[in-house]
């Protein structure tokens, strides 16, 4: 049997930890073959990007990649260090070194391929596998570019290293004991999901709900790879995030409430109202890797119309830069930003098929005089932008009144 388990920044904060997680690892591996994915150790990447940021204001893709990607090889290096302390033969191995090939993106690459040689290799020499997530390389030898896969993503080097190895279990551990309804730190009612969809899972993710990358759980889909989220330093059931089966329809329609923080809205005035304006826009956008979300157009008056859309704090610099060269091309008005947004949502399969939940979604938010600044939805979502203050007295109103703290 083949267990791979991913570990993340703050289940390897320190020595101590380090050596905890090390201990689980060395009872696993009395059972099965291992392969461990570590993220970079606590606060890490936070602290180089701020140290770059001392450097240059404006440093380059390529060499943040090389910068960032030294935090989770030095967490592999100690985990390995650990094991080795405990008896347990291991190795450490790089994302180049474990068969990991990008494309040629910068700072948000996607994994293109995985050469399981030298993974099978060490595991057939008995070795634990130990994994610095969050990188990979782009295809080459000698001349290859060392590139990340974008904030979370040493849980998409988890389920595809699962994948290609054909491991019989994907397991994350975290600092929580699995998927909750709400972030039980504004919501103490908050319940743990015993499962979760695919589907739920990836909407949940994609609006801000920190514990799974939501790439790694397109790939979980996309593979049908059964993936356990449970709680580094407790022995205690965590949450499985799967395929929906008859019994997960029989609960309630909203499965949980999903909050994002590092978002921000972007306003393009007087954009000429002409077929192919908004392409140019949101193509120019796309070549940078910017994604957005919540796309508002108001009507046209005077042949021009206001245009905006939501994206991330990380991204929010360069789309700035985009759009305000794009506008010049185009004959548009003014850009401006706004920071003080949030992003709330409900999630859950069932909304498909109940109607009436956006209503009352926006009926709580009313009664509790929070405003809804713009409305975007899916299948099974509806997420409203609110102003930044009110988020956390929303998430506690919807968690309410859609009963999410009863089993």
């Amino acid at each position: 049997m083949l267990v791979v388990q991913k570990y993340g920044g703050s289940s390897v904060a320190d020595a101590e930890r380090i050596r905890s997680v090390a201990e689980r690892v060395a009872r696993t591996s009395k059972e099965a073959q291992v392969a461990v994915v570590v993220s970079a150790m606590g606060k890490t990447t936070d602290n180089l990007i701020a140290l770059a940021r001392q450097i240059t204001d404006n440093p380059s893709d390529r060499e943040m990649d090389k910068l960032l990607a030294t935090g989770e090889q030095a967490s592999s290096a100690l985990m390995t260090m650990a094991l080795h302390a405990l008896g347990i033969p291991a190795v450490s191995l790089t994302g180049g070194q474990a068969g990991i090939i990008t494309e040629n993106v910068a700072r948000k690459a996607r994994i293109a391929r995985i050469d399981v040689t030298r993974m099978k290799k060490e595991l057939e020499a008995g070795n634990v596998l130990v994994i610095a997530g969050f990188q990979g390389v782009t295809e080459g030898s000698s001349w290859a570019d060392i590139t990340t896969l974008g904030r979370g993503g040493s849980d998409t080097t988890a389920v595809a290293v699962a994948k290609a190895l054909k491991a019989d279990r994907c397991e994350i551990y975290t600092d929580v004991e699995g998927v909750y309804t709400a972030d039980p730190r504004i919501v103490p009612e908050a319940r743990k999901l015993d499962t979760i969809s695919y589907e739920e899972m990836l909407e949940m993710a994609g609006q801000g709900a920190k514990v799974m990358h939501s790439r790694a759980v397109e790939l979980g889909e996309l593979y049908d790879i059964e993936i356990l989220v449970a709680h580094s330093q407790k022995e205690v059931p965590g949450t499985v995030i799967k395929h929906e089966d008859e019994a997960m329809e029989i609960r309630n329609p909203v499965r949980g409430i999903a909050h994002d923080l590092k978002t921000n809205r972007i306003t393009i005035a007087s954009v000429p109202d002409q077929p192919g304006i908004a392409a140019r826009i949101f193509q120019a956008l796309a070549d940078k890797n910017i994604s957005v979300d919540i796309i508002v157009q108001n009507v046209s008056q005077s042949g021009v119309t206001d245009l905006s859309f939501t994206v991330a704090d990380d991204d929010l610099n360069t789309a700035v830069a985009t759009v305000q060269e794009i506008a010049q091309q185009i004959g548009a008005g003014g850009i401006s930003t706004d920071q003080n947004v949030a992003k709330v949502s409900i999630v859950g399969t069932g909304i498909r098929s109940h109607p009436g939940y956006a209503a009352r979604m926006f009926t709580a938010l009313a009664d509790a005089n929070i405003n809804i600044i713009s409305i975007t939805t899916s299948e099974i979502r509806i997420t409203c932008l609110i102003e930044r203050s009110k988020l956390e007295e929303a998430v506690r109103v919807l968690h309410k009144t859609f009963e999410l703290e009863k089993a």
